[in-house]
């Protein structure tokens, strides 16, 4: 089966075993050459098998029987984050929203409250907040800035809309009962966009990704954010990153 795609402004070509994928993927289905194709066989499948069997453990989770059209599913999308950091682009793990057409990204360890976080913006804000990606937005940096793209990988509610944004801020979060918020040097935040970015496993495509990190940081601010759940946490972070 295959299918042709767009992500982050690049026509992609996804040859699968299974109809899944397409169907996943629909929303960005578009026309013409594509600029790099990627495929998969039953041997990338076993390879998504076993690193969510070793993530299960590692989490302490019970080992789940994923089937092999799900686990295609993250396989094409590994394979694209394998290639893309040649188009100055690379896969982040976080929740992107967009505020009057900037966006701001949120990041921390798994189970921090990211998506709770963004979730507490839109009921703050309304309309004025739209979810770019939930989960694993593809972000470019280029010449004059750096972008957020939604992508249909967009975490289990699916929460995310086929848009580029410009990226205005990074913000790290840690769970605190009080909240509160400082602007940080990128040598702090480093740390952190190196444990969360994509790590490609080709040497040229991890040189490139680390070289798009450093470059980012010219571009946006970083902040990190203690914050409880509750819509005071996203008021402060919001107002005090906007500039209000």
């Amino acid at each position: 089966m295959t299918g042709i795609y767009r992500f982050a402004d690049k026509t992609v070509q996804v040859d699968s075993l299974y109809d899944e994928v397409h169907e996943y993927c629909r929303d960005y289905s578009c026309e013409g050459i594509p600029d790099f194709s990627v495929a998969i066989s039953h041997t990338d499948i076993e390879y998504e098998r076993r690193k969510s069997e070793k993530n299960d453990i590692l989490e302490g989770r019970t080992v789940r029987n994923w089937s092999d059209s799900y686990l295609e599913e993250l396989a094409v999308y590994r394979k694209i984050a394998e290639k893309i950091p040649e188009f100055d682009t690379f896969l982040f793990h976080g929740s992107a929203i967009s505020v009057d057409g900037q966006a701001y990204l949120f990041t921390a360890k798994s189970g921090t409250g990211k998506s709770t976080h963004t979730r507490l913006w839109r009921e703050l804000l309304g309309s004025r907040a739209v979810m770019v990606n939930d989960d694993k937005p593809l972000i470019r940096v280029g010449q004059s800035g750096v972008t957020v793209f939604g992508t249909p990988y967009n975490g289990k509610h699916r929460l995310g809309e086929n848009i580029s944004v410009p990226l205005k801020s990074v913000c790290i979060l840690e769970r605190s009962e009080k909240n509160h918020i400082r602007k940080i040097s990128k040598a702090e935040a480093y740390p952190m966009l190196l444990q969360q970015v994509y790590r490609p496993s080709d040497s040229a495509a991890l040189a490139k990704t680390l070289e798009l990190i450093d470059k980012m940081t010219e571009y946006i601010t970083f902040w990190r954010l203690g914050c409880n759940m509750e819509i005071s946490a996203a008021e402060l972070a919001y107002h005090t990153m906007k500039g209000i």
